[in-house]
């Protein structure tokens, strides 16, 4: 029998309704003839939760320690799916991601996976059962519990199906799919039928929510189809990889107003990365100071999603680098995506007009093969991003 890798979100198990609707769907696939490996999210907003109880004892919380924290929201929802199932009369069983055999690097709070040895894992699939597993979490070599930062869930789904030879990975989430805007901001939104993995990964790093970049990163090193779905409706979803003939230079736009930017004399930026390295702290970009501001700075671009200390990050940048540094408040990124951008050198063009025409004023512009981002202030987002899905129309 295949092997289906399914992973269900934090809205898709957010109270016992839903978990057993989950416990419902896992049963009708195995019914297929499949054996089924389901790896799950915390409930709901358990690790905001979480997060949030930490921070009232640390305004910066030990890594270790917030990681041991964190942890007990994928272990209450795998134990409660493991639960349903077998009330469904389907044998079942769930694990951690260490009992997985999810190895990561140390990095805590943002570990990245280095291998995956599910040698548990093919002995319960051996005695016909279906394996739950806690997604975003894993061990190190030192035998220490890590996470895999924010939507460590899909990352956790991608590797199992890979070391797994798994015919396909099945992600739920509460949309049908992946679209050409969050259909929230863009209501004419379309559904993209197939993606390819370059542009995806482009769309998950530039603020898309539907799935975590290293994720794709990792089906793509391990030719993984991934099928995004709504895991309470039907519908047909978006396959990756694939692009479907005739397709527009523009697949998709997205949008990230959780971002920090900094402005850097040229000469203080490698101690600056560096810096943030040795903090964990990724960058999402860095470029060349626009508009106004002194020409000899450059910008620096940080998500903040996976950042839990953020005010003591402030104020470690501040005291090293009182003199160099600057905070650029209120800015955001709209980024245009697809396989045609980084041909079509009149996208940027007409992407600027559109900001002007709105009265958008641009701080920077960040361009690649597959994409090109435009710095702006956070509160035209939305704006923005409804003006430049039009591109997407070709």
């Amino acid at each position: 029998m295949s092997i289906i890798v399914q992973k269900y979100g934090g809205s898709s198990v957010a109270d016992v309704a839903r978990i057993r609707r989950v416990a419902a769907r896992v049963r009708a696939r195995r019914a297929e003839g499949h054996q089924l490996v389901v790896v799950v999210s915390a409930m709901g907003d358990t690790t905001d939760e979480l997060l949030e109880l930490a921070k009232q004892m640390s305004a910066d919380p030990p890594r270790r320690e917030l990681d041991m924290l964190l942890t007990c929201g994928e272990r209450i929802s795998v134990a409660l799916l493991s639960m349903a199932l077998q009330e469904l009369g389907v044998p079942a069983i769930s694990f951690t991601g260490s009992q997985s055999g999810i190895i990561t690097d140390e990095s805590h709070a943002s570990a990245r996976i280095l291998e995956v040895r599910p040698v548990r894992i093919l002995e319960e699939l051996a005695r016909d059962k279906v394996v739950i597993v806690a997604g975003y979490q894993g061990v190190s070599r030192e035998r220490e519990v890590t996470t895999l930062g924010r939507g460590g869930t899909d990352t956790t789904a991608v590797a199992l199906a890979a070391a797994l030879s798994a015919e396909a990975c099945e992600i739920f989430s509460d949309v049908d799919g992946i679209f050409s805007a969050d259909p929230r901001l863009v209501p004419e939104a379309r559904k993209l039928q197939s993606l390819g993995y370059d542009e995806m990964q482009e769309l998950a790093s530039a603020g898309a929510r539907v799935l975590n970049a290293q994720a794709v990163e990792w089906a793509k090193a391990n030719a993984i189809v991934i099928h995004a779905l709504h895991a309470h409706a039907a519908g047909t979803g978006t396959r990756i990889p694939g692009i479907a003939a005739g397709q527009p230079p523009v697949t998709a736009v997205a949008s990230d107003a959780d971002l920090w930017v900094l402005a850097t004399r040229t000469g203080a930026l490698a101690s600056l990365l560096d810096f943030l390295a040795e903090r964990q702290v990724r960058t999402r970009f860095v470029l060349g100071q626009g508009g106004e501001g002194p020409p000899a700075e450059v910008l620096v671009a940080l998500p903040l999603a996976d950042v839990h200390g953020q005010q003591a990050l402030r104020a470690a940048v501040a005291q090293a680098f009182a003199q160099t540094v600057r905070e650029v408040p209120g800015l955001g990124t709209v980024t245009v995506v697809g396989a045609g951008v980084g041909t079509e050198p009149r996208l940027l063009e007409q992407a600027l007009t559109t900001a002007a025409s709105l009265g958008v004023p641009v701080h920077a512009v960040h361009t690649g093969p597959l994409q090109v981002s435009l710095l702006v202030p956070a509160g035209a987002l939305e704006a923005l991003t409804r003006a430049l899905h039009q591109l997407t129309a070709g």
